[in-house]
């Protein structure tokens, strides 16, 4: 069997998941400010059925959505990583980087920390020729996270196919990555969004 990739931050660990994770992961699921630029919260079941394709794909590939908890505590606060989109988007094909925190644990910087660290393991580890990330324009939150990790957006943005038509959400944008910019960003070639804060995984 596979071994996960799992990898720190200065103040994150990202790892496997464990069964001790589905209850606060239901709970943010469940939070509807978190869900804001969502269709809708997610029942137990929809995020316990999240929380096991997360856990599983690790299983079989190493690499895709972290669980994320805090060094110091050991506190689950959520998910980060890398996804290929099960639906066909107009970006496909594509590996995507994305994040979920518990609202008790915004503004204090995790995550993009541990973005930055996914974003290492896409580039270094994976050789990812390009991540994206993709959300609703009205989400400024992150986009700021997608724009301090030196994303750049595209200037179309497209219909997302998983929301239904005519529904305010159904709009996202879309910004991106490449691997040539992240080394330069690494190097201090582009001073523009500074550098990346992850350790290397183990």
């Amino acid at each position: 069997m596979n071994v996960p990739i799992e990898f720190d931050t200065p103040r994150l660990s990202l790892r496997q998941w464990q069964a001790a994770d589905r209850e606060p992961f239901a709970a943010l699921n469940a939070d509807p400010i978190v869900m804001a630029h969502f269709p809708a919260p997610m029942t137990r079941q929809e995020s316990d059925a999240m929380a096991s394709h997360c856990e599983r794909l690790l299983a079989e590939r190493r690499w895709g959505v972290w669980a994320c908890e805090v060094k110091e505590t050991r506190e689950f606060i959520g998910c980060v990583g890398l996804n290929i989109p099960r639906r066909d988007l107009p970006v496909s094909p594509c590996v995507e980087i994305l994040w979920r925190l518990a609202r008790a644990h915004w503004r204090r910087g995790f995550a993009t920390e541990a973005a930055r660290g996914a974003t290492r393991v896409g580039f270094e580890v994976l050789r990812l020729p390009e991540i994206v990330a993709f959300t609703v324009p009205s989400n400024g939150r992150s986009r700021a996270v997608m724009e301090r990790l030196g994303m750049q957006m595209d200037a179309a943005t497209f219909e997302h196919p998983g929301v239904p038509e005519g529904h305010v959400l159904r709009t996202h944008c879309n910004y991106r990555l490449s691997r040539d910019r992240w080394l330069a960003i690494e190097s201090g070639d582009d001073r523009g969004t500074g550098r990346s804060a992850g350790e290397p995984p183990r």
